[in-house]
Order: structure tokens, then sequence, then C-alpha cells
């Protein structure tokens, strides 16, 4: 029996991986740490209300269970609110890790930890998992010692670096891409996207699977996980549009100078999945047969 903990099994990717690991309940013991109730609308699994940023509570309720694999779902991501809270985006998006691995280390525990394609700069794309960040805003400052604190610990770790995920869970508390331009052109609202940013955005139920993987594999190092084509966020709306019949005429196109972002955004990223497709053997979906994969669940 595999005994894994899930940080932030609220959040989308975290009642993504629940469902996706309850599904083999004589392989997996699942035990989840979020804060206040559990929403993932079920209750066979070990839920915990706690505040992970409480070092002492988060690493005693850590070895009371002694994992075999901790995956780390918990981050601060709104990259605005990260510039302007730079304290608790430390806190929740580094210093937890780094407790993370020191408690890891005390009882063997590999640590399975989600990182960003905003370590990157934005100006070459189609990023390698050997390319040299330099990140633009604080979110991805975080994020970048996030994955140091890792690569110097003495405990197995795997990094997997995503890109704006997206999909639906239940009882969500944050909108993503995909259901927040749904939404608007539902409703007939016209809605603004910029046109000059570029991403390979990511099914969350990928990224779940790739936790997955990585643990059945015990991989280690780091991994991009995300679909394999450029987009630009304005043809990102316009692919969502054409999946949910929904109309493109809404969708204006704007330009990021316009936006007046607290935080800088890279232009252009983009990963380079060789080494996932490779190692891990796992060619993650295709934006388009993500959002059919996700029309499907939703109806």
């Amino acid at each position: 029996m595999i005994k894994v903990i899930i940080t932030g099994s609220n959040g989308l990717l975290g009642q993504s991986l629940l469902n996706l690991l309850l599904k083999d309940k004589h392989k997996y013991q699942v035990f989840v740490f979020s804060r206040g109730k559990n929403r993932s609308g079920r209750e066979d699994f070990s839920y915990t209300s706690i505040d992970i940023t409480d070092e002492i509570i988060l690493k005693k309720n850590i070895k009371e269970i002694q994992p075999n694999f901790i995956i780390n779902t918990a981050a601060m991501t709104q990259v605005d609110d990260c510039e302007n809270k730079k304290e608790a985006c430390d806190l929740l998006n580094t210093t937890v890790v780094k407790w993370l691995s020191e408690v890891s280390e005390e009882i063997n525990a590999h640590v399975i930890h989600i990182s960003t394609d905003f370590i990157f700069d934005g100006i070459k794309g189609n990023y390698k998992e050997t390319d040299k960040p330099n990140p633009l805003s604080y979110y991805g400052v975080s994020k970048l010692k996030s994955e140091e604190v890792l690569i110097q610990s003495k405990i197995n770790f795997t990094i997997l670096r995503t890109i704006l995920v997206y999909g639906k869970v239940l009882d969500m508390k944050r909108s993503n891409i995909v259901l927040w331009v749904k939404e608007m052109l539902s409703k007939g609202k016209e809605i603004t996207i910029v046109d000059d940013q570029f991403r390979t955005p990511t099914y969350v139920e990928d990224l779940a699977l790739a936790c997955k993987i990585s643990m059945d594999k015990k991989a280690t190092g780091i991994y991009h996980i995300s679909s394999n084509k450029l987009l630009s966020i304005f043809e990102i709306a316009q692919q969502i549009a054409t999946v949910f019949h929904l109309d493109k005429s809404l969708i204006k196109p704007i330009s990021t100078s316009t936006l007046n972002q607290t935080a800088k955004r890279p232009v252009k990223t983009g990963f380079d999945l060789l080494k996932t497709n490779k190692v891990l053997e796992f060619y993650p979906r295709s934006f388009k047969e993500g959002l059919v994969k996700l029309k499907e669940t939703l109806s």
C-alpha cells in the first residue's frame, strides 16, 4: 500500500488527483490536507483541515502518517496578489516547500511539487527543463526558489512545471480561463482577450495523471507538463468558443500593454515535452482534445 499525502486538496488539481488515486484504493492510501471543510463531495479518504503555513502542525501531521509520497498542489498562484503580498507568497510557495523537504528527509518520503512556466522570461519560448530560468514576477521568483529548495535537498523529488491549468471539479473557489470564457460567452457578454501572450494550456486531468505516473515510476528531477501547441490567449479563447459552440465574434483582441497589470507576464512560454514523452512515457492531450474531454465531463 502506497501512502500519499496531497496538500491543497480542495483545489482544482488537488481534487482531480484525489479522484484519480481513489480509483485504485488497493494501491493507494490517500491522506489530504486543506483549509476549511472538505469540498470534494466524497468521504472515502482521510481529510485533515489544517493550515499548512503552521510549521509545527504541518510536520506533526506528516510524521503521524509516515507517507511514501507528498504531492504538494498548494500554492498562491494569483500573479498580481503575489506581487502585492510578497510575504504571504513566500510563506506558501517557498517556506512550506522547505518544511516539506525537511520532514521528508526525516521520514524518507518523496516530494512531488508543482511549478510553473512563469520561472522563465518568455523571450525564447518552447522551454526545455534545462533552460535557464529568469522570472519576471514575484510569483515566478517564489516558485523558482521552491525548486531550488528541492534541488539542494537530500530527498527524492519530482518537479512538474505546468502552464495555464484548466478543468472543472466540485465546489471550486476559483475559476480558470476555459470556464470563464465559456461562462461569459454563454451569457452573450463581449470579452477582451490579449493576443500578444502565448501559452500551451494544460488539462488538469493530464497534470493529475503526470503526478501519478511520477509516483508509479518513482521518477525524479524536473519535467514539463502541458499541451504541445503554442497558442495566443486570444486563439485559446476562440478554440473554447468553437468547441462549446459559442459566438466567437464576442471575443475582442487587445494588447497586454492596455491591461495595466501589477506583475509582468512572460510574452511566450510553451514547453518542449521530449523528456516527458521519453522518461515518463506520457503524452499530454492537445488543447482541443482537453476541451472536448472537459465538455464531455461537464455534460
